[in-house]
């Protein structure tokens, strides 16, 4: 086993390049915050703030064209309409935007392999999820997108947005009240939430170019070159299964696992800022750098996780059947985890019961301590300490 088999198929679950390049830009108002924050240029309001943030649904596309070749069945592509907004939307709610947002979209594709019914699929899927969320006083305005037809540069297709929002500075949760002796509660990203119309995964939209060639077999290789980059021939598809084949210890396909919608917590969010903003110090939204995600907020803490969830059965099976190691799956992976609201303790058992009144799994996972110059990470698995240090 590697530790690098994420970065050797050309991602990286860190992005320590991407930090490395930005480093000198200007970090915005609240530095510390989960996204970067501009004053208001739109009204020159000094009690105002701006937020803009682009995403995507990443290599998920890839498996979904799969899945549609193999099958026929064009609407998964909503599914990756909602990976896309979500994306960004669940970003933007970890420093207490609430909204409205405004949305555009960018769909990327290769015209000779993807037709017109998977940009209708895309576009209605961008609909459906803003209903679901203004049924939950979460508001979506459309501005529209574009569509780019760019064969010789992609391979099937990339499915982007960008979201922007305004609210007031005093609203922005900042990272700032970070310190020794808080409560970290985690949000499950799998069973079925309220709001949702089928059980989820909690497979997300990051990790899909590990996910995908780990669990999916040779067959794809063989029959679809599209799917692939000629330069990761050796580790593309290296798994044991195809799509439609059974996930062991579920009740769904692998191809479903795969492809399930990414969880939106905004429900949640909504209600915790209404009920208890002042408690809350920050929320991570657990997606590039997994369960690391949090070394980069604070300065000189430990968190300390010991009570995550048991994984779900998809991240079970490649624990059990990949050439992913654990220290590997756990910081390119939320493992069942995909958001945390690190708050007071005596906040803890109220969000908890917010979550668990939509449906959606809650519990206390760990706590905050003093920590070393660069923050460290103390992750418990299977009765092991993994940790992790920033930088």
């Amino acid at each position: 086993m590697t530790s690098l088999r994420y970065e050797d198929r050309g991602a990286s679950a860190d992005k320590s390049e991407v930090h490395a390049a930005i480093q000198g830009e200007d970090p915005g108002l609240f530095p510390g915050a989960f996204c970067k924050i501009l004053p208001d240029s739109l009204t020159g309001s000094p009690e105002h703030c701006v937020l803009i943030h682009a995403d995507g649904a990443g290599t998920k596309s890839v498996a979904a064209w799969l899945w549609w070749k193999e099958t026929g069945d064009a609407s998964v592509f909503r599914g990756l309409a909602q990976d896309s907004l979500v994306m960004n939307l669940d970003d933007l709610l970890c420093v207490g935007a609430t909204g409205p947002f405004l949305l555009s979209n960018t769909i990327g594709r290769n015209a000779k392999i993807v037709p017109g019914e998977i940009i209708k699929e895309i576009i209605a899927g961008y609909r459906d999820c803003a209903e679901m969320l203004a049924k939950h006083g979460v508001e979506i305005v459309s501005g529209g997108g574009e569509t780019a037809d760019m064969g010789d540069a992609i391979r099937t297709l990339v499915i982007d947005s960008t979201l922007v929002t305004r609210m007031k500075r005093s609203d922005v949760v900042s990272g700032e009240k970070l310190r020794p002796g808080l409560t970290i509660v985690g949000f499950a990203s799998f069973g079925k939430a309220n709001y949702e119309t089928k059980e989820n995964s909690g497979m997300g939209s990051n990790g899909l170019t590990s996910t995908r060639h780990e669990l999916l077999s040779r067959h794809y290789t063989d029959t679809y070159p599209e799917a692939f980059a000629p330069q990761i021939k050796d580790l593309a598809y290296t798994g044991p299964f195809r799509l439609q084949d059974t996930l062991p210890g579920s009740n769904m396909t692998v191809g479903e696992a795969l492809l399930s919608p990414t969880r939106t917590f905004a429900p949640i969010l909504a209600k915790a800022f209404a009920e208890a903003k002042d408690s809350i110090a920050a929320v991570f939204h657990n997606t590039g750098g997994g369960q690391t995600k949090c070394l980069r907020f604070g300065k000189n803490l430990t968190y300390i996780k010991d009570n995550l969830f048991a994984p779900p059965p998809l991240f079970q099976v490649l624990k059990e059947r990949s050439r992913l190691d654990t220290r590997e799956l756990y910081r390119s992976l939320n493992m069942g985890t995909r958001l945390e609201i690190v708050c007071e303790p005596s906040a803890a058992q109220g969000f908890i019961d917010i979550a668990k009144s939509l449906g959606i799994d809650a519990q206390i996972i760990g706590r905050t301590e003093a920590g070393p110059n660069n923050n460290k990470l103390e992750l418990t698995v299977d009765g092991k300490v993994l940790e992790y240090m920033l930088g």
